[in-house]
């Protein structure tokens, strides 16, 4: 446990509201629930020194647990509508745990568990490259298919089709396209500091484990069709 003598905390957030997929925290990926999910990835990570799930609903804390993750507290209803930011839910968890434990954690690990296709490798990376640099923060991001560039993206205003960036009218030809990159959930590393004195998720030294293969972020029911896919794909190559 621990590492480089740094205390590490890990929360999978977790709330009961979901409007494109009720309960989608409690859905299932390969037969067991996304939350689930997390929690078996997050107790396999040696540099966690406690990992927690924040809810607001029971049966979600339930499934976190038979996970590996503990659930010592529910998230308030302040802190459990849809535009609620993933620093105030970090934040609260940080605090309420370091007051249970009576210790100071000096690095917060999230996994979201609607990202089902985290390994232990993905989230370990991220915590060492966050204190190998000494960063704020890290997070784990893929790249941006270039249809979905930035510089690709129209806007439709009254009828109107234009470019959403003017400097979209000179891209003739793809090679011409700087790689964007997008998060994709599976990990975040984070300092106390960067949490709580800066008020921030990501700092003003931010690092980033670029991941190689497909990942989707779950929010409607064809992405779950999709992670299962993928998934049972992954295992049927393994298998040859």
């Amino acid at each position: 446990m621990m590492i480089d003598s740094l205390r590490v905390l890990a929360v999978v957030p977790a709330r009961g509201g979901s409007k494109g997929v009720p309960l989608k925290n409690l859905r299932k990926v390969n037969g067991v629930p996304i939350v689930t999910l997390a929690g078996r990835v997050a107790s396999q990570v040696r540099c966690i020194d406690r990992a927690v799930v924040s809810t607001d609903h029971h049966d979600i804390a339930i499934a976190a647990e038979k996970g590996g993750l503990e659930a010592p507290f529910r998230r308030p209803d302040s802190l459990s509508g849809d535009r609620i930011a993933d620093l105030e839910v970090l934040s609260h968890a940080l605090l309420t745990m370091e007051k249970l434990d009576n210790v100071r954690y000096d690095i917060v690990a999230m996994l979201q568990p609607t990202s089902a296709m985290r390994t232990v490798r993905h989230v370990t990376e991220t915590i060492e490259l966050l204190v190998k640099e000494r960063l704020d923060a890290v997070w784990t991001v893929s790249e941006t298919d270039s249809k979905a560039h930035p510089l690709k993206q129209l806007t439709v205003i009254d009828g109107k089709l234009d470019y959403y960036d003017p400097r979209g009218k000179e891209i003739v030809a793809r090679q011409q396209l700087q790689p964007v990159y997008h998060r994709n959930g599976l990990a975040y590393a984070i300092t106390r500091g960067c949490l709580i004195e800066k008020q921030s998720i990501m700092g003003d030294r931010a690092g980033a484990v670029i991941c190689e293969g497909d990942f989707i972020s779950i929010d409607t029911e064809f992405d779950f069709m999709l992670t299962n896919f993928l998934l049972e794909k992954e295992l049927k190559d393994l298998g040859e």
